[in-house]
Order: C-alpha cells, then structure tokens, then sequence
C-alpha cells in the first residue's frame, strides 16, 4: 500500500516527522539581572491619575498581584525565538534562612530583546531593608527544560559545614 503513495508525499510525510530534530533549539541569554527593592509608588504612571490600569514598558510579573512594593529582577532576555509557555523560576535565600524558597511566574516572552520586572511582593517579601543572600534564576520552556540561567556569586557557594560544639 506504502508503494502507491507518491514520493512527494512520503518525503513530506517523513520531514514532517522528523522535523522536530531539524529544527534549532530557541537561543536564549539572560543579559542581565538587576536586583533591587523598589517602593509601590515606583509604579505609578500618570494615566492611572486619570482612571487607567497599570502599564508599564517591561514586562511585570508578581508574586502578589495586588501587592507592587517588593523585591525586583529586574531582567533583560534576549532570544531568537518566541517562547509562549516558559516559566520563570526564582529561588532565593532569605538573610538567617538556610534553606531556598522558590517563586514561579508564568512567562510569554516574545522574540527579540524583553524586560521582565518579577518581584517578590506584599507578604511574600519581608521589608525594604532586606536583600536576599543568595538567588538563582531560571528560565524553563514550557516542557520543564532549563533555557537559560543566571545567578549570584554567593548561590554558587558550596554550604557551611555544621558547627561542631567544643567539649572541655
């Protein structure tokens, strides 16, 4: 039955099939992270004085959607492709903490050059003069694979040993 079929059929039945592995993986790089705490009122634009939503020229993803005040990424991505469905995963270290929480925040990052504001907001961060110890972001497709990475130097760190008490 195969052999009735015409070539021209078969080498598009087989390039669609095999396609998957013919095409190049989205090329991603995380250019830049800038971390800092940033006020509600940072937020605020002059068209919300006049009845209209939020708008900002980045990209802002909350932990708290009603919250703005909060701890911020501020990061920029560039990638060849358009990613619908990615997740961004931030895990951080709080001061005195040992172990990392870990925030997800959903991402549909175009093709090209984009800011992403994603902040740890309202009840989820602990005040202005508190900076994380450590953090690590990931950029995940939405399959669960790791597209891109970026981190601070102490994240990179290997753990403290555990204090030994001295017996005299």
């Amino acid at each position: 039955m195969f052999t009735r079929i015409p070539c021209r059929f078969r080498l598009a039945v087989f390039a669609l099939v095999f396609a998957s592995n013919w095409l190049p993986a989205a090329s991603v790089k995380i250019v830049r992270v800038w971390p800092d705490y940033r006020a509600a009122e940072s937020f605020v634009r002059i068209g919300e004085y006049f009845g209209r939503k939020e708008h900002a020229p980045e990209l802002v993803v909350r932990s708290q959607e009603d919250s703005r005040g909060g701890y911020y990424f501020l990061t920029r991505f560039k990638t060849d492709q358009a990613l619908p469905g990615s997740i961004l995963a931030l895990e951080y270290v709080l001061p005195g903490d040992e172990a990392p929480r870990v925030q997800f925040f959903p991402l549909d990052l175009p093709r090209g050059s984009r800011v992403v504001l994603a902040g740890l907001t309202g009840p989820d961060w602990p005040g202005a003069a508190i900076a994380p110890s450590a953090w690590r972001l990931r950029l995940l497709g939405p399959a669960g694979d790791e597209l891109a990475r970026q981190q601070s130097f102490l994240w990179s760190l290997p753990p403290a040993p555990p204090a030994t008490t001295a017996v005299h």
